[in-house]
């Protein structure tokens, strides 16, 4: 008999791919859309493993897993969320929930922890003895990384081959979904530790107050809340690749404890007197110019040049116009069998409109809008009614208007409107980086 699943979500799209896709996996699956529709699914029948969004419209899914605890029922909770309510996802594990996946989802993680939830992992007894959260832990099963063929693939891949076998840290600089781990997992299959573990840690996600714990584990009763010995990230990644996603989120105490740790190759669990010897590779990634946060003093030069052993730059897909359709294609490929559809290609106005468009969300931009469009075409070709509204808006005419120190107020809140409020097109019409435009929206508390 298989296992059964709530989605709850109040993203209609969303939660019919997602019940498409685990069905598919041999899942039987039930969406609801608010936490009044979950909560009478959860009275009538029987689930295995809810799956909810932290926010829903009537509810959020702090209710839900109060609601099934109080119930006494035995369906495990994963809860999902975006970057902002990843505290309450801590907090909601510490009431209870199973473990928690980011947005956007990742097929293949989300598949893994509900198979740890269902008991169906044969390490999940050890892994629960570690503590080591199993969505870090990364196998050779991961979507293929696709090179393209433009010069510039060609030059990103060549610094690929270059400094895999070596042993020398790595920085992967780039905007956000421009493919940095991928780009970090191809360095770990071509190095000489290919056959030993990669764990990917989101720097961002870690609260101050835990990443010690995090990064070095602690022993059972070393503080409250340590019911079990953990492993850290640094111990499980031994002898293999240690991958630290978005480093220049990470608090200035704890960028102190992780340049201890990679100049001197050992780290003190929490509670413990003893230190563990650890042979590591580090690969780094960023979307910030970290040069800059050193300036300011908010990165520590020392670390900077220990993770900057060599860097690599992750092009954005505007940059890579030759490269367009190789991607849209692997992408529709993945989507058609994921949604279980047979979907031909592209009509050549879409065609037109890929190539011309500025892809702001890079390749996670361009994965999630052709997945959300194989869901919703009806024939055998993708047209360009099925794509975003906001793709198919005309150009905006980038004739910049006067923008200087006296009028920069009104010049961002004009950008704003004429970019409807697009943060990455509204900076690339000021001729600004996003994180200045994001510093500038603080200052005239403009964060919308």
């Amino acid at each position: 008999m298989s296992s059964k699943i709530l989605v709850i979500d109040d993203d209609t799209a969303f939660c019919v791919m997602l019940k498409t896709f685990l069905q598919k996996k041999g899942y039987e699956v039930v969406n609801a859309f608010n936490g009044e529709q979950a909560k009478d699914e959860l009275k009538n029948h029987t689930f295995d493993v809810v799956l909810t969004d932290i926010r829903l419209p009537d509810s959020d899914g702090l209710q839900i897993l109060k609601h099934i605890k109080e119930s006494s029922l035995e369906a495990r909770v994963i809860l999902m969320t975006g970057y902002t309510d990843i505290k309450t996802a801590v907090n909601a594990m510490k009431l209870g929930a199973f473990d928690y996946v980011g947005k956007p989802i990742n097929p293949e993680e989300i598949l893994h922890i509900i198979g740890l939830a269902l008991n169906k992992t044969p390490d999940k007894q050890s892994a629960a003895n570690s503590g080591v959260s199993k969505k870090n832990i990364q196998t050779n099963n991961v979507a293929p990384f696709v090179k393209g063929v433009s010069t510039t693939s060609a030059e990103l891949h060549e610094h690929i081959a270059l400094v895999a076998p070596t042993n020398m840290s790595v920085l992967i600089i780039g905007d956000s979904g421009t493919g940095k781990e991928y780009i970090a997992h191809s360095i770990h299959r071509q190095s000489k530790r290919a056959d030993k573990p990669y764990i990917a840690v989101d720097c961002g996600a870690i609260p101050k107050e835990l990443a010690s714990s995090e990064f070095f584990g602690h022993l059972k009763g070393s503080f409250t809340g340590a019911v079990n010995d953990k492993t850290g990230h640094f111990e499980a990644a031994n002898g293999g690749t240690l991958f630290l996603d978005e480093v220049g989120n990470l608090s200035y105490e704890v960028q102190v404890q992780l340049l201890r740790a990679l100049q001197e190759r050992r780290i003190k669990p929490v509670g413990s007197n003893h230190e563990v010897n650890v042979d590591i590779r580090v690969i780094a990634a960023t979307n910030e110019d970290l040069q800059e946060a050193v300036k300011r003093g908010d990165f520590r030069e020392d670390l900077f040049h220990r993770l900057n052993e060599f860097s690599i730059r992750a092009p954005r897909l505007a940059e890579r116009k030759q490269d367009i359709m190789v991607f849209a294609n692997h992408f529709l490929a993945q989507a058609n069998i994921d949604l279980e559809k047979d979907i031909e290609g592209f009509d050549q106005e879409v065609v037109q409109l890929f190539r011309s468009y500025d892809w702001p969300g890079n390749l996670r931009e361009m994965k999630n809008i052709i997945k959300r469009s194989v869901l919703l075409e009806k024939s055998d070709m993708i047209h360009i009614e099925v794509l975003p509204a906001e793709m198919r808006e005309p150009v905006i005419n980038e004739v910049a208007f006067s923008y200087t120190k006296d009028n920069e107020e009104e010049a961002i809140k004009r950008a704003l409107e004429k970019t409807n409020y697009n943060k990455s097109k509204a900076a690339k019409l000021l001729d600004i980086d996003r994180k200045t435009l994001y510093n500038k929206l603080k200052l005239y508390n403009l964060d919308l």
